[in-house]
């Protein structure tokens, strides 16, 4: 839900006809192409962002690299194709790409009605306001009358005429087809307020000149659960997908990191050996080698390091685990038994 860098279609136009249809195996064809092509963000700092070689880097970039890893070996064997909002789910649908990781919410319609998948929450997310300092404004519910810039047939523009009929607020929705349209609106100074996700909110705050002339308001208007997401008609590549993502989460439950794989390769904990290939089975129950999750770590890490290199406290983001922290910890990622 960020800057727009490169134009999408063009980018979708490039890539069209490298990602076959799930109903060929997207595993076996990911493996023949030797690419896994990935839908991302066309700018979105922390989560999925070009540097100036073109090089994607961020937290959604990770999960696309962690499946490339599970399925040919290679974190980078990865063809990143840039979408907006409005082109992110037909991109799927139609085949050009294999998965896509571009913060996208898990809702029923989207599922029912868009034959999708979302394999697992990966971030835990809520709609939020971001307003300027100057308007003096400490809470959403002081929004009475104000103008909101925010996206058009998005999840947060209902949110939004949800918000403002349940608080009797009479906000009046400035509405844009792209969030960049909506951003620059806001920073513009044609909208009291600009509403997304608190994630999305973060990433442009930090990514302008002035950011602490801004202020991020405390009320949490959603429930945004956000998932990768496939075709529904591969259920082979759902599962791989799906325990790829929750790899990364049991690794940080287990200890083990990026540079602490080769080492763990020896512990006698079941889990540990179940997880990592040392005792078998595992990987080629979906099609992928014994060794998928140990590549998967060794290359991109777990949940936390990539959590907390792309958008954690010490990033430009800042943003705290929270409710994105371990069950044992107190949030709500908790990765299902491997055996």
């Amino acid at each position: 839900m960020f800057k727009a860098i490169f134009p999408a279609l063009t980018a979708v136009a490039l890539v069209a006809g490298l990602a076959q249809p799930a109903s060929a195996g997207t595993i076996e064809t990911i493996k023949q192409r030797g690419q896994l092509v990935c839908g991302v963000n066309t700018g979105n700092p922390g989560f999925a962002q070009p540097d100036s070689k073109g090089v994607y880097s961020g937290f959604e970039v990770d999960q696309c690299r962690a499946v490339a890893a599970a399925i040919t070996g290679k974190a980078d064997n990865v063809k990143y194709v840039p979408l907006t909002s409005q082109n992110r789910f037909t991109a799927l649908q139609s085949g050009e790409i294999d998965m896509l990781a571009r913060s996208a919410t898990w809702s029923l319609t989207r599922e029912s009605t868009l034959n999708l998948a979302f394999p697992v929450v990966t971030f835990y997310d809520g709609q939020a306001f971001m307003v300027s300092k100057k308007l003096g404004v400490k809470s959403a519910k002081e929004l009475k009358g104000a103008t909101v810039c925010a996206l058009t047939g998005s999840t947060s523009e209902l949110n939004l005429a949800d918000f403002s009929r349940a608080n009797k607020l009479d906000i009046k929705p400035v509405s844009y087809d792209s969030l960049d349209g909506a951003r620059d609106a806001f920073l513009g100074g044609r909208c009291d307020a600009y509403t997304t996700d608190m994630s999305g909110l973060a990433a442009t705050r930090a990514a302008i000149n002035n950011p602490d002339d801004y202020v991020i308001l405390p009320e949490v208007i959603s429930k945004e659960p956000i998932s990768v997401a496939v075709r529904q008609d591969d259920p082979a590549f759902l599962h791989a997908v799906r325990w790829t993502m929750y790899a990364m989460i049991e690794a940080e439950e287990l200890g083990i990191t990026a540079a602490t794989v080769d080492q763990h390769m020896k512990d006698e904990n079941p889990e540990t050996k179940r997880l990592l290939g040392a005792t078998p089975g595992l990987g080629t129950s979906m099609g992928l080698t014994d060794s998928w999750a140990a590549d998967v770590i060794r290359q991109v890490g777990n949940y936390g390091e990539s959590f907390d290199r792309n958008v954690g406290p010490k990033t430009a983001l800042g943003l705290q685990r929270g409710i994105n922290e371990l069950w044992s910890k107190g949030g709500l990622l908790y990765a299902p038994p491997f055996r």
